[in-house]
């Protein structure tokens, strides 16, 4: 370390400083104007690595330098071959003792083989597929080797661990990011990258914090936290950039998220009149919860208000959101206002109007569909009548925005499913009226902690009943093992009439050596030549176009399929009351609220519904997660937990509001640092509401709308 001063010095630092060794004999490298530059442009990147980064979606350098690592790797200590301990990953130095071999078992599998010693021992090393480390690994050479050791201790064994000559210190000898990644894309490639991006932007990064924010909460600069997030020179180094720019992005985003409050709150809108609900809550078949009541009179209230409503109905799977959007619907054409209500599939637009039509039609309500399957004849038709006024309630998918669709007099917009939408999506609805009213609804249950903090711009309702009469459905976690027992219990169901899905995470099969992850294509083809010859057999996946999707899932519905075998993009589809099991395999690699959103595809019918997590993971913490879906079937304990335990992954997002999600901050662990930037953020704002003290801020927070309004168009 020479004689540079500790990370800690540098919280109060009254100029910029960075740690890294070399960096200033790198400063003459490329000079930098621009965050926005294209990363191709960056010296060290070029055009073939540019592609390669615009997979992620990083093309410029600002981009680039906030692809932040997902985890990390401690591989600061180097041990001997006899102190590696079976299981675990290490490091170990070692010299190669014999010229590696090639050998080429089959077509698509190469093993580079070779045998590595040091004073304490010998270890056996295997590559998959890496034939050029024949001629890279030299005979009498130490090299670092980074991975899981095996075998007893006089024969042990590593399998494609990470190598490198020793004293490079690149992808050993110290903490390692580790970056989500895609194909065509590696971590040394990223690495490198992220490396000539900082050495880029060294000189030119504005910091967005005000000093006295910054100072009076005792946060790094900001070229040592993007330098030590990436490249930490330590553990304490690592936290004090981590705790910087997780504050940054809470201070951001509660900034913005007062910003569009503010918006709201200076615009008005015509109060609807007292409506008298009596003859639409005569009309149902059936009685509303005590919830629903609530939510329908806050939403009434809120259009009666004198100020466009905004509100979040928030339910779980089942917990009869529809009918609040209805009641609502209900009101505004009773006050001489259009409503249009968006669904993000035309499966599920055409569920919503068949269940709305034959509520609301008897009461006076004219409803319509418009997707974008409808014919063009159609589609004239229903724009010239909903211009003249002649509907009142139109219900479809995007094609409700497009440029020929003009309302008379739009009161009500409804977004079902709202996290599917962009922010400019529903924008571009609202846009269609004068400050209509906005009910947005979302079945995905959050912790109400994160939704005030995700939807802090708009007001929330929160249906946590369940109608009477619904049966939980039976949830079990097992093994593959199992899966014998599990084919033989499908079969009896199919026999007596049911249907069933079948979840997987991914798509196809992946040629990588031990990803035992079951792939739609290959295991609908294997159960259906292998397992259920007799029985139908249909598949569905993101990569199939929407029309084949949307047919897949009709014929479901229309009962002209079995087994349904599917990645998640069943999570928001149609309702297919006669589906009665929901099998989900490696279920430990999707989120508690994305299975709890699976299993709500299942118990839709008055029979008794199952649901299976199948796992072979023997993580006592996986285990103990899976276990939690087989003891509660409320969403919101399960979000709860979720988010516990793996952060605001699963429901923080772009799509979610338009502002940016947070990349660093994790809203389960870092309650008390939200609180510190929320009030900072507040405080900053009492005495300078259009930030005009603080340059840098207000250029980062148009920047950050900016971005958000181009993602999400």
């Amino acid at each position: 370390m020479g004689n540079r001063r500790s990370p800690k010095s540098l919280v109060f630092s009254a100029r910029p400083d960075y740690n890294t060794e070399g960096r200033r004999a790198r400063k003459g490298g490329t000079a930098m104007a621009d965050l926005r530059t294209d990363v191709r442009y960056i010296k060290g990147i070029g055009e073939q690595r540019a592609k390669a980064l615009a997979k992620l979606g990083i093309r410029t350098l600002r981009d680039l330098i906030s692809w932040f690592p997902r985890r990390y790797e401690d591989r600061t200590e180097v041990r001997r071959i006899a102190d590696l301990v079976p299981e675990e990953t290490a490091c170990v130095a070692a010299m190669v003792a014999a010229p590696p071999t090639l050998s080429h078992i089959r077509r698509g599998l190469d093993l580079v083989k070779l045998r590595a010693v040091d004073e304490t021992g010998a270890l056996d090393v295997t590559f998959f597929n890496q034939a050029w480390l024949k001629n890279s690994l030299r005979e009498g050479e130490t090299y670092i080797f980074c991975g899981k050791a095996e075998g007893g201790p006089l024969r042990r064994r590593m399998a494609n661990p990470i190598v490198e000559p020793e004293g490079r210190r690149e992808a050993t000898g110290r903490i390692v990011p580790v970056y989500p990644l895609t194909a065509g894309v590696s971590q040394l490639l990223l690495s490198r990258s992220v490396r000539q991006g900082l050495d880029a932007c060294a000189d030119i990064l504005p910091d967005v914090l005000p000093d006295e924010v910054r100072q009076e909460h005792q946060l790094c600069r900001v070229g040592f936290a993007y330098e030590n997030i990436h490249f930490p020179e330590s553990a304490e180094a690592l936290e004090l950039a981590r705790r910087r720019l997780a504050f940054e992005e809470l201070f951001l985003f509660t900034l913005g998220l007062r910003r569009l409050r503010q918006r709201r709150e200076t615009v008005e809108a015509e109060p609807f009149r007292e409506t008298d609900m009596g003859a639409f809550y005569r009309a149902l078949p059936f009685t509303l919860t005590e919830a629903q009541r609530r939510c329908i009179e806050e939403a009434l209230a809120d259009m009666a208000s004198g100020r466009p409503m905004n509100r979040l109905c928030q339910g779980d799977v089942g917990s009869g959101k529809t009918m609040v959007a209805a009641a609502c619907v209900y009101a505004c054409v009773k006050n001489g206002r259009q409503a249009a209500l968006m669904a993000p599939t035309e499966i599920l637009a055409r569920q919503h109007h068949a269940g709305l039509r034959p509520l609301l039609e008897p009461l006076g309500i004219r409803c319509a569909l418009l997707t974008g399957a409808s014919a063009a004849k159609e589609k004239k038709a229903l724009a010239a009548q909903l211009a003249a006024g002649e509907i009142d309630l139109v219900v479809g998918t995007h094609a409700l925005i497009s440029g020929g669709v003009e309302y008379r007099s739009l009161g009500l917009v409804v977004t079902d499913e709202q996290h599917r939408f962009g922010v400019s999506q529903r924008a571009a609805l609202a846009g269609k009226g004068d400050h209509p009213h906005t009910l947005v609804m979302s079945a995905t249950p959050i912790p109400r902690t994160l939704a005030l903090i995700l939807y802090g711009d708009l007001d929330i309702s929160v249906i946590d009943q369940l109608p009477p009469g619904r049966r939980p459905v039976q949830t079990s976690f097992v093994d593959s093992s199992y899966h014998p027992r599990i084919y033989r219990f499908l079969r009896r169901l199919v026999g007596e009439g049911r249907q069933v899905y079948i979840v997987c995470p991914q798509v196809s099969e992946s040629e990588e050596p031990g990803d035992d992850r079951k792939a739609v294509t290959e295991y609908a083809a294997q159960l259906s030549r292998e397992v259920f010859p007799d029985l139908r057999v249909a598949f569905v996946h993101g990569k199939m176009k929407p029309k084949e999707k949307d047919a897949v899932m009709t014929a479901f519905a229309a009962g002209e399929a079995d087994i349904l075998v599917s990645t998640t993009v069943i999570e928001v589809g149609v309702d297919v009351p006669n589906a009665a099991v929901m099998v989900v395999e490696n279920a430990e690699r999707f989120g508690l609220s994305q299975l709890h959103q699976l299993r709500g595809r299942v118990g839709r019918g008055s029979w008794q519904s199952y649901c299976v997590l199948v796992s072979d993971n023997r993580s006592e913490e996986t285990r103990r997660r899976l276990k939690i879906m087989t003891k509660t079937a409320d969403g919101f304990r399960i979000a709860e937990e979720d988010l516990r335990l793996r952060g605001p992954g699963d429901f923080f997002g772009q799509r979610q509001h338009g502002l940016p999600g947070l990349r660093v901050a994790d809203i389960g662990c870092d309650a008390l640092l939200l609180r510190e930037a929320q009030e900072a953020a507040d405080a900053l704002l009492a005495r300078d509401p259009e930030l005009r003290g603080c340059p840098a801020t207000a250029e980062r927070m148009a920047e950050l709308f900016t971005e958000a309004a181009d993602t999400l168009n």
